[in-house]
């Protein structure tokens, strides 16, 4: 899909907005290659244009990244409307697919459903949902609990029975490993597959030998590896996943992690110094960088040829 050029579609302004069917459909031919595909996450549009220039495969919404940047933890407190709205406005700026975490799908099996409809509509390539009660907690503290076994497998039928390309991923998510045991998680992960997963997320595991050892358990069905930093997974290389067998890794907090920090450390130099002296201003992105990656230009000119402005 990085072939793809961007469509006009607004007068002469060029945004990246390949059709979701054909970022589905290229989704599904990348896994095919059997190459672990990178996916950062992006909490807001911008930063998914940045994933694209760096020449990533795809782009991954987090539920915990989002939550977070509106000032919440990520305890179910995030509706599917607001995370249905950053989807849309992330999938019309970039040209790669996106995953999004729908946490438990926002309730029973319907509210499942609904998420699947209303993610899909957004223009997004797939979705995970999980298998931790409604509301949920982060999958990489303690207290989680998990729904049963049954009521998962019927949370993946009704998300199955609900999308309309049947392009789009819908990934099961288990944290059973940290809850049940590893043995359980798999026998709970063999199950969603039966259901109709495409992919299982594994959260949580603690080893290169635990994604290697669940990449096989549940082979051909591919792994999702998740890379968040701080948490119970070991920081583990490209290479390392794929030699593990994983097929998608996501970076879901990363992007937010950079940009906090550097925030912090930049107001508390202003703070100190009294105005953006040397070094901060080099830390910064120039203003025309920024401009070419929103296509400032571009609306300048629609707006000279439209009203002579």
């Amino acid at each position: 899909w990085h072939d793809s050029a961007c469509q006009p579609t607004m007068g002469d302004i060029m945004l990246c907005n390949t059709t979701a069917t054909d970022k589905r459909s290229a989704l599904r031919r990348a896994l095919e290659n059997k190459k672990l595909l990178r996916f950062p996450g992006a909490f807001m549009p911008l930063a998914a244009i940045a994933i694209e220039e760096a020449g990533f495969d795809g782009i991954y919404l987090s539920g915990g990244a989002f939550s977070a940047s509106l000032g919440l933890p990520d305890i179910g407190l995030t509706t599917l409307d607001e995370v249905a709205t950053l989807t849309r406005r992330i999938s019309d700026v970039t040209n790669l697919p996106l995953i999004v975490d729908a946490d438990t799908g926002f309730g029973g099996p319907i509210n499942a459903a609904r998420s699947v409809i209303e993610i899909e509509n957004a223009g997004a390539a797939g979705l995970h949902l999980e298998d931790q009660i409604h509301p949920k907690r982060c999958g990489h503290l303690e207290g989680k609990e998990l729904v049963s076994t049954t009521e998962m497998v019927q949370r993946i039928h009704a998300a199955v029975g609900a999308r309309v390309d049947k392009n789009f991923l819908i990934i099961a998510r288990t944290d059973a490993t940290a809850v049940e045991g590893f043995d359980a998680a798999v026998a709970r992960a063999r199950h969603y597959i039966a259901a109709g997963a495409d992919m299982i997320f594994a959260e949580a595991l603690i080893s290169a030998i635990e994604f290697k050892n669940f990449a096989e358990a549940i082979a051909p069905t591919p792994l999702l590896a998740n890379m968040t930093e701080f948490g119970k997974s070991p920081v583990l290389s490209v290479d390392e996943l794929q030699t593990a067998g994983a097929a998608l890794v996501i970076y879901p907090v990363t992007t937010l992690r950079i940009a906090m920090q550097a925030i912090i450390n930049g107001i508390n130099h202003i703070k100190m110094h009294g105005k953006q002296t040397d070094p901060l201003i080099e830390t910064m992105q120039p203003r025309k960088d920024l401009y070419r990656m929103i296509a400032y230009q571009d609306y300048v000119d629609l707006d000279k040829k439209i009203a002579g402005y």
